[in-house]
């Protein structure tokens, strides 16, 4: 079985997933702006039971583009947030897919909240440089 293992910058708060996630997505919405600082988030999703978590983390409660409540997790050393809890989904973990620090992660399967997508975002038509 695989293990994922995923942390904030400076690794004293951190989640350990056992399996692949249940769901991976990019989510365009403001909230999601907001918590990364950048045009969207990218986030996987596992059941409660095949995670463990370590470190102690700070709890930040936001009510998001739908409406629901969302308890995040993130660093008080840091500052990165790297899971949260939605009440709109319970029995889930979600994970900032950049917590886990790795280039082989699966790759999302759906985008949501499109109509709020940075026009330039995800577009197609950009050309990929690659630095090596």
């Amino acid at each position: 079985m695989t293990t994922h293992r995923a942390s904030c910058s400076c690794g004293r708060l951190g989640i350990t997933c056992e399996g692949d996630p249940v769901r991976v997505s990019i989510c365009h919405c403001l909230a999601c702006q907001q918590r990364t600082g950048s045009a969207f988030g990218v986030q996987a999703r596992f059941a409660r039971e095949r995670v463990t978590f370590f470190g102690a983390g700070t709890e930040f409660v936001r009510i998001g583009d739908s409406g629901g409540r969302a308890t995040f997790r993130f660093c008080p050393t840091c500052g990165s947030t790297v899971y949260w809890e939605a009440d709109g989904v319970p029995g889930f973990v979600t994970v900032a897919v950049g917590a886990f620090a790795d280039p082989g992660f699966p790759a999302p399967q759906l985008s949501i909240y499109e109509e709020r997508r940075h026009a330039w975002a995800l577009s197609p038509d950009l050309d990929i440089e690659h630095l090596d």
